[in-house]
This record gives structure tokens, C-alpha cells and sequence, in this order.
């Protein structure tokens, strides 16, 4: 959310996905109970959080709130270890969208709306932001509040302001999360999330809380940690209405490109109405001519091989929460499953060893069959899925590698 939650939010998109986007790694898995990170004696950490004191109360934190906020907080390695270790790498397009808009995201995303279309109206009614997205946005950040984070936030964002890797930034987060404790809105103790900072069920770091929470249910508190998902969910329709959200605009289009397409016409700074496009030869997937929505783009993510959307402003509205190309795109496509649209109808290429997502579940299958569990079929290559290659290619005296490959998967075959 904002530049600010960008700047973090980024880092983590190698942690899984994003991904998940909102600092909670990613998983089609089903999920686990989160590991508690534990506190340990750190005399230079205190040494800082003394020094720290006086320019937090000059910020306008009161010594009260900072000294309760303390009282319990301490210095958690396991925070500094997760942000040292950021996998090198992001996923693609194809793997992405296994996992935020899998059977079960959308399965569980419908039921999500049906408990809670209630309040998802009268969100809608007030912000203009559709309850599809709304509902899309805490199913990729949280997985609709199954994985909302246990970290002591006071404890996570003081050990990286102390780090210093990200000094500033963390420390501009860990006054905002002060001042958020300070308004009453929630208890030191209640005030959990990411190992980043990120918190609740739409994953708000502190100063994008500070600027864009809401008390949607009235009770005077912006509550975005409780089971209650209603002020978390009211939060994220606040937060993409000022930045510009237009009802009723799609965020993008599927579409086909024609042949001879360049691609040097392709991203998000080349804009064109939709009849100019349909001009070219664009169309969407029935072959019609995209309706007008505005200017658009178009974006192909995996290459003219892969499939094609022409996007709107609305998916630069998205962007706010989240920069991620593959986010946005996440996210619009969970929403348009929400409502009942289609998976994605163009071809994904094989990826860089030469494998499809058919070749990859089938490795999974087929691993798992003879004993060494990938945690799943969904075709994205984790580490569970390497562990299990690296356990299988020990096993059959092979050099271990982890990676998956055709010959790999022909040899299981035989």
C-alpha cells in the first residue's frame, strides 16, 4: 500500500509470493500453524531501543504508550533471518495464478462472499469498490484471514529499525505502529502480523493504516486484527477509493493479439483507446471488440506466447496496494473467478527447462507415487517439491539437484 508498503511488499514478493503479496508467504498448501518467534536477550537492541525513546516522543508518541508497548516487546533473530534470506527469484505468471486464483481461492473466496455479502454491500454501497475485489485482495494478502500473522509487530519493527539494513523505513513504521496503539485501536498484545510489519486480514502496514483504516462497524476502533474481518475489508475499499478506483471499470480484459503483433506495443506506458487496439486487430477471447473502458494497455506478461490483457485504470489503482505486476493481475483474476468468469483461457509457454504445468504436475504425481511427498499437485515447483527430487535422485544414486526436468520425469515414468 502506498510507496511505503511498495518498498516492502516488493522485498517480499521472493518469500513465496507476494505474496503474497501482503508479507505472508504464498501456498496452495493447506494451512499450518504459523511458528511462534521467540524474543531473546539482545543488550545492544536495548541499548537502541533506549536511544530510540526520545525521538519517538518527540514524534509525538506518548512516554506511556512507548513504555507499555516495550514492556513486552524484545528482539526476535528469526525476523532478521527472514529478511536476510529472501529467495533470489519471483515467480511466474503461471505458477502465480495456480495459487491465488486455484480452485480452492476461488472455492473458498465464493463461500467468503456469501457469509459475508452483507457487509460486502454496504461496503460497496459506501466506497464504489466491488465486493469481488475486496474479497480478492484478502484472499491473496491473508487467504481470507487464515493467515493473518503472529509476529509481535512492536518486537518485528524495532529488530530491523535496529538492524539498520532498512533503518529509516522501519523505524517511520514502528512510530506509526506506537501511534496506532496510542489511539486505542488495538493492545500491544493483540497487535500481530508479518514478520514485516504487515497486519490483519488485508495485511496494512502502519502508516498505510494510519492514512487509510476505517471504523466500519462503529465501535471505535479500526480493527483489522479480529476474526471480524469487517474493518480490515471496509479498510481495503477506502484504500482503493482514494486511490481512484471506478466502479463498474474492469481492472483488464483477456485478450488475443493478431498475428504480426509487436511487442514493442506492449506495457503499461503505451496506452490507446480500445477501438484503437480493435484497430489492430485486438479482440478478446469471444473474438469482440473490448468495450470502452477508458485508455488502455496492453500487457504480456509471459511473452507474445503467453496470454495477453489489455488493462485499465483500474489496474493502476491496484498497483497502489501492491506494485507487482503479477499481484495485480492476481488479484483481477481471483475477482473475475469470484463472479464467476472463466480460468485463464490463453496458453501459458513451457517454462525455462522446458516443462508445461501439465509436465509438472504429472512430476509431482509421480513422485509423490513413489514415496517422496511434494506437498501437492498444483504443478508450482517449491521447496517441498524440490526436497522431495533432491530425496528421490539420493535414493536412486542420481547427483543431487533438486530442480525438475523432462529426463527426470521420463525416468520416473519408466
Amino acid at each position: 500500500m502506498q510507496a511505503t508498503r511498495r518498498t516492502v511488499m516488493l522485498g517480499l514478493m521472493a518469500a513465496g509470493l507476494a505474496g503474497c503479496a501482503g508479507g505472508m508467504p504464498m501456498t496452495s498448501a493447506p494451512a499450518a500453524a504459523e511458528p511462534v518467534m521467540r524474543a531473546v536477550p539482545n543488550p545492544a537492541w536495548d541499548a537502541w531501543v533506549a536511544g530510540f525513546r526520545p525521538r519517538a516522543v518527540g514524534a509525538g508518541v506518548a512516554p506511556e504508550t512507548f513504555d507499555r508497548a516495550f514492556r513486552s516487546a524484545g528482539y526476535l533473530p528469526d525476523v532478521i533471518e527472514r529478511d536476510r534470506n529472501q529467495t533470489e527469484f519471483t515467480r511466474t505468471l503461471e505458477d502465480y495464478l495456480a495459487i491465488a486464483a486455484s480452485d480452492e481461492r476461488v472455492s473458498k473466496g465464493r463461500a467468503a462472499l456469501s457469509q459475508y455479502g452483507g457487509v460486502l454491500s454496504q461496503i460497496e454501497a459506501r466506497f464504489g469498490v466491488e465486493a469481488e475485489v475486496v474479497t480478492a485482495i484478502w484472499g491473496v494478502e491473508s487467504r481470507y484471514g487464515e493467515r493473518r500473522g503472529n509476529v509481535p509487530i512492536v518486537s518485528a519493527l524495532s529488530t530491523l529499525a535496529y538492524d539498520g539494513r532498512r533503518g529509516a523505513f522501519f523505524e517511520s513504521q514502528l512510530i506509526a505502529a506506537l501511534k496506532i496503539l496510542q489511539n486505542g485501536d488495538v493492545n500491544p498484545e493483540g497487535m500481530t502480523g508479518s514478520w514485516a510489519g504487515a497486519m490483519g486480514h488485508t495485511q496494512f502496514i502502519p502508516t498505510s493504516y494510519l492514512a487509510y483504516a476505517v471504523d466500519f462497524t462503529g465501535d471505535g476502533r479500526r480493527d483489522i486484527w479480529s476474526e471480524d474481518p469487517t474493518d480490515a475489508l471496509a479498510s481495503a475499499a477506502a484504500y482503493l477509493a482514494r486511490s481512484g478506483w471506478r466502479r463498474g471499470q474492469p481492472w483488464g480484459v483477456e485478450v488475443r493479439l493478431p498475428a504480426g503483433f509487436s511487442p514493442g506495443l506492449a506495457g503499461r506506458g503505451t496506452t490507446r483507446s480500445p477501438s484503437d487496439w480493435a484497430a489492430m486487430g485486438v479482440r478478446d477471447m469471444d473474438g469482440r471488440t473490448v468495450p470502452d473502458h477508458g485508455a488502455a494497455s496492453i500487457l504480456i506478461p509471459m511473452g507474445l506466447s503467453g496470454p495477453a490483457f489489455m488493462v485499465f485504470r483500474n489496474f493502476t489503482v491496484i498497483t497502489r496496494y501492491n506494485n507487482a505486476e503479477n499481484y495485480v493481475i492476481g488479484v483481477g483474476h481471483l475477482s473475475d473467478r469470484l463472479r464467476g468468469g472463466p480460468p485463464i483461457r490463453g496458453s501459458f509457454p513451457p517454462d525455462a527447462r522446458g516443462m508445461t504445468m501439465a509436465d509438472r504436475q504429472e512430476l509431482q504425481r509421480r513422485l509423490t507415487a513413489a514415496g517422496f511427498d511434494t506437498g501437492g499437485t498444483d504443478g508450482v515447483i517449491g521447496g517441498k517439491t524440490e526436497a522431495a527430487i533432491s530425496a528421490y535422485e539420493q535414493a536412486s544414486g542420481l547427483p543431487v539437484t533438486g530442480q525438475p526436468s523432462v529426463a527426470l520425469l521420463r525416468r520416473l515414468g519408466g
